[in-house]
């Protein structure tokens, strides 16, 4: 199962790496990964497999969110699907 992961927030020192830790230490595996600054806000896309992942989705969601309010940035994540879904044309 693959999950859609943004960050989105002012740019600081170690953003992409601390998602991608967290990430590492539930077993969950960086598919694809974008990443950008635009007008000075830090713009972050990751494909993400979910299938051996420590914990499930609902709690890796909930925590990223927690990291996120941490360090004053936006983290949400969604099943690929549902993502696909909302962004059709």
């Amino acid at each position: 199962m693959n999950a859609i992961i943004t960050v989105v927030g002012s740019d600081k020192v170690g953003i992409i790496a601390r998602v991608s830790g967290y990430l590492a230490e539930q077993n969950i595996n960086i598919i694809d990964i974008s990443q950008t600054i635009l007008s000075g806000n830090f713009v972050m896309m990751m494909v993400v497999d979910l299938s051996s992942a420590v914990k499930a989705l609902d709690d890796v969601k909930n925590e990223l969110a927690e990291m996120g309010e941490s360090f004053n940035v936006s983290i949400s994540m969604m099943h690929e699907k549902v993502f696909s879904a909302m962004h059709r044309v």
